[in-house]
């Protein structure tokens, strides 16, 4: 697989055609709400996609995928996932490049990578040689390590040597439900089972692996509680518990309403999905704030990756156009606001030793640029300052690659903010042009 899978982000990639399947063709479209009933719980071979509609790579990959569903059409299943509208989906494997391809085989908890080459006939050729290893681990009487329980009550399961901790399943009573629950101010997912639950058994494993990996993807705003229904029948009753396990969801600044019935998956990954899909509607955007002070660019910066835009000079369109710039990185700063990045923005030439550090200002007005300070490297937007034309180079930056246009900031140096007032959100005051009067020119006798 190539090193630097997508890294184009020029405008031309827009006007391609997106790598999109639909119901016409044999490929299988994924999202949260399938992967797990029809891959995970599936005795079948998948072959699964996971693409960006914006990636070359993956619109060139689109017809020879088709062709390989076709072939393999009652023989193997034959995928694909759009990371763009379902990224939870492809988060516990790790993706990080498109397209990337991988085989869900025997055992579903550890898919294996596709090294083929692109090609229809190399595909339908690696789809057969898996087929045929996963017989053979049937066989043999292999065991899935997915398929685990626990004779324990269901809530010892998942230790160190599954890679979770059921120490990160907060146990819930009837006596401690309310304050931490209802009245504390995180998103909850809450499992009520029976000690004697064959399938709270199973879930055990499972929920305290999600509740370790939740817990460290949302610096423990998303908690994972169980509540032993069999005891705290107080608790059990208000919520209609009649089967288990049932889980519930219960949404930060929602408490007041009726929890969500939880509709997702039952391993790891779909707990790990869909807790994820509720901790992200609820985080605050970053605002997009003029660099006027060293502080500002601090708070930007220091922590991560950080997005800063050069504006035109206020008399170069006026606060209208100076709005709408800034209007446009306000949507992008919400529509990327899980990767916590900062956002800002300074007029032109209003910070000449940033803009030295960074190459700015040889191409002209505006301009967009992410800087890590921690790698010490910068890149350039070089296409459209549009929406559609930014969007492609963010997201390069959301799967953490690198980009053509990558510069290492000179050693030595280090981003310096000159304090200087903030904009005023108004128009430049007019131009005061000097007059002459030409009865007082004293001329040159000889012209």
């Amino acid at each position: 697989m190539d090193k630097f899978i997508c890294l184009t982000v020029l405008l031309s990639l827009l006007s391609l055609s997106s790598a999109a399947y639909s119901s016409a063709d044999d490929v299988v479209e994924l999202d949260a709400s399938n992967f797990q009933s029809e891959v995970i719980d599936s005795d079948e071979l998948w072959l699964i996609e996971f693409y960006a509609p914006w990636c070359g790579h993956c619109q060139r990959l689109e017809p020879e995928w088709q062709t390989a569903a076709s072939n393999l059409k009652g023989i193997a299943n034959v995928a694909a996932v759009n990371m763009d509208a379902h990224s939870s989906v492809g988060a516990p494997y790790g993706i990080r490049g498109f397209p990337t391809i991988k085989i869900f085989g025997y055992d579903k908890s550890s898919p294996k990578d596709y090294q083929g080459a692109r090609d229809a006939d190399a595909i339908t050729e690696g789809a057969m040689k898996a087929l045929k290893d996963m017989v053979k681990e049937r066989a043999s009487g292999g065991k899935k390590k997915s398929s685990g329980g626990s004779s324990s009550g269901g809530r010892s399961s998942g230790g160190s040597s599954s890679g979770g901790s059921s120490d990160d399943v907060v146990t819930l009573t009837d006596a401690n439900f309310n304050e931490l629950v209802l009245q504390g101010d995180d998103t909850w997912l809450v499992e009520f089972y029976a000690p004697w639950c064959g399938h709270c058994k199973n879930l055990a494993p499972h929920w305290a692996r999600a509740a370790t990996e939740v817990k460290d993807k949302t610096d423990g705003q998303v908690k994972l509680g169980a509540l032993d229904a069999t005891v705290h029948q107080a608790t059990a009753s208000k919520y209609g518990i009649r089967g288990y396990p049932s889980i519930k969801i219960f949404r930060k600044s929602f408490k007041s309403e009726t929890p969500v019935d939880y509709d997702g998956g039952r391993d790891t990954s779909g707990i790990v999905s869909k807790a994820m899909e509720y901790f992200e509607e609820n985080i605050e955007p970053p605002t997009v704030d003029e660099l006027v002070s060293q502080e500002i660019l601090d708070g930007k910066c220091t922590k991560g990756i950080c997005i800063l835009a050069f504006l035109p000079d206020i008399y170069d369109g006026g606060k209208a156009e100076r709005n709408r710039y800034i209007n446009m990185m306000t949507v992008l700063a919400d529509k990327f606001k899980k990767q916590k990045w900062g956002w800002g923005w300074s007029a032109a030439a209003s910070q000449s030793d940033l803009e030295k550090t960074l190459n700015i200002g040889g191409s002209g007005y505006p301009m967009l640029v992410a800087m890590n300070l921690r790698k010490e490297v910068f890149a350039l937007h070089m296409g459209s300052f549009s929406e559609e034309g930014i969007r492609p180079f963010l997201h390069v930056l959301t799967y953490g690659q690198g980009s053509r246009n990558t510069f290492p900031i000179p050693k030595g140096t280090s981003p310096v903010i000159k304090a200087m007032e903030s904009w005023n959100g108004e128009d430049g005051p007019p131009i005061q042009e000097e007059e002459f009067d030409l009865d007082d020119f004293k001329w040159d006798d000889e012209l």
